[in-house]
């Protein structure tokens, strides 16, 4: 089936097993209990990847090139697809101790930054956030109570949470919306990487990256963060302030 969500049941949301077989000549039926491959659960995110990487025969860096990733991302993509598919064991990441934190909750802190900190040290410090093609990834905090943590992201990169204040910055100064923008194939400044786009003003207002150099593109990993914390919604090519978080700023929808 090419839906993924096909092989599911749109009720539960469990796995849908084959029950009948059917002869398209005679149009016999034969019962049987036979279930799916993992193949047939990927999402299409994951099925993509898949495709391009055996059309590239294994080489990441190719497979980077074509998708438009970085390079970890593109191993840890693979290593996720392993996985799912069952080739791979996943890791157990040891538990989170809170105790050591250096962050006391602020729930009354309206800032992007101080929702999403806070959020994530309800759920333990870990959280896992869907991106807008389906695919899943998970965030975890730093003891040091300023930044956060995702195996998508590079890790030689300091990620603070007031990166997503940059981002509700330039949506509340736009309306409430921004385009995405596309870093990877734009420099700062230039095409879809102007400083009106998300990409583009994470490049030039948190990294202070000047006009006309190649910033890295984040903006996937850390649009499923705003998503999952309903501050704004993750569309194809923009995100949007949500209504619920506007309230919050003004008081009013």
């Amino acid at each position: 089936m090419k839906n993924y969500e096909e092989n599911r049941c749109p009720i539960c949301k469990e796995k849908l097993s084959i029950t009948v077989l059917s002869c398209k000549n005679c149009r016999a039926d034969f019962k049987c209990d036979k279930q799916l491959s993992p193949y047939d659960y990927l999402s299409p995110a994951e099925r993509e990847y898949l495709d391009v990487f055996l059309s590239c025969r294994g080489n990441l860096s190719l497979v980077q090139q074509k998708l438009g990733i970085s390079y970890p991302t593109a191993k840890n993509n693979l290593e996720s697809l392993l996985i799912t598919l069952g080739l791979a064991k996943k890791e157990k990441k040891p538990a989170i101790n809170l105790k050591n934190f250096l962050f006391t909750p602020d729930k009354n802190n309206t800032k992007a930054s101080a929702i999403i900190k806070n959020k994530l040290y309800e759920t333990g410090g870990r959280a896992k956030v869907r991106s807008q093609n389906g695919k899943e990834y998970e965030i975890y905090m730093d003891s040091d109570g300023r930044s956060f943590h995702c195996e998508a992201l590079p890790v030689n990169v300091p990620y603070t949470y007031e990166i997503f204040d940059v981002i509700v910055d330039l949506l509340k100064n736009n309306g409430g919306k921004a385009p995405k923008g596309n870093g990877r194939n734009f420099r700062l400044g230039y095409g879809q990487c102007t400083e009106d786009t998300v990409v583009g003003a994470i490049g030039k207002n948190y990294f202070g990256k000047p006009k006309g150099s190649y910033v890295y593109d984040p903006v996937f990993v850390l649009a499923a963060v705003l998503e999952w914390a309903d501050i704004a919604h993750n569309q194809r090519g923009y995100l949007q302030l949500t209504a619920d978080y506007m309230t919050r700023l003004y008081g009013r929808k």
